[in-house]
């Protein structure tokens, strides 16, 4: 099997998932629509309400859609079809590369259908503005590629999808993706800034401010985050292969 046919197969497959349909487009964008339609002039922290729940759902459903590699990955442990591939020239590493890139050009199309909607309600960004917001976004969702990575790799796939599903809820609930903070002040708004869902969310208004991106911190918390991931990823990966 070549490269690119192993690319066009994973994105393939992911694409028949109806699941991800439902999770990563349908929902964020109802819950947009239902939500920001009746509150179009109004303000949240500092910002317009349809442009920080925009983001919010466009960072929800975008989280579900960059973890689905670890389902996959689980899937296919299961079903034997990683050990059929680590017998093939197929190098791991393109195997690997193939789900981040398929996980990524799944999370494209619920930007562009959120950023769609927020446009219908009022929403006004420049050209440069609608591309730092999705860079942003898209730097930021690199910690939640690693975690599906690790939780593929270590959990069986009949546990792995509703943690997977548990844990971006978690991540939404105390990043503010459900139109609300839990805290602004005190111990619990340090926990919710050293979290990189929290700083996705807030890309929005970082755009909007023109601070020229996010501050120091984010950037700190973004990077942490995927420096102690990305080891745990290798050695669940390297226990995986030894196992096989």
């Amino acid at each position: 099997m070549s490269s690119a046919t192993h690319f066009r197969y994973e994105l393939l497959r992911t694409l028949r998932n109806r699941v991800f349909y439902g999770v990563t487009l349908a929902l964020p964008l109802l819950l947009f629509l239902g939500v920001a339609s009746g509150q179009r002039h109004a303000t949240f922290n500092g910002t317009s309400f349809p442009l920080y729940f925009m983001t919010a759902m466009a960072v929800y459903g975008s989280m579900f859609a960059v973890v689905g590699p670890g389902a996959r990955i689980a899937r296919d442990m299961a079903r034997g079809w990683t050990r059929q591939l680590r017998i093939t020239p197929l190098r791991a590493r393109t195997d690997l590369t193939a789900k981040v890139v398929s996980a990524y050009l799944l999370a494209v199309p619920t930007l562009v259908l959120l950023y769609l909607a927020g446009a219908l309600l009022g929403v006004r960004l420049s050209a440069s503005q609608w591309l730092e917001l999705t860079g942003l976004i898209m730097v930021g969702l690199v910690p939640f590629v690693v975690i599906g990575f690790v939780l593929g790799y270590l959990m069986p796939v009949d546990a792995l999808t509703p943690a997977l599903g548990g844990i971006v809820v978690l991540f939404s609930l105390f990043g503010g993706v459900y139109g609300f903070e839990l805290a602004k002040s005190g111990p619990l708004f340090d926990v919710m800034k050293a979290l990189p869902s929290y700083w996705l969310v807030q890309a929005g208004k970082t755009v909007v401010t023109g601070t020229g991106g996010w501050p120091a911190e984010a950037w700190i918390v973004i990077a942490a985050w995927t420096a102690i991931l990305l080891p745990a990823a290798a050695l669940a990966y390297r226990r995986n292969s030894a196992r096989a």
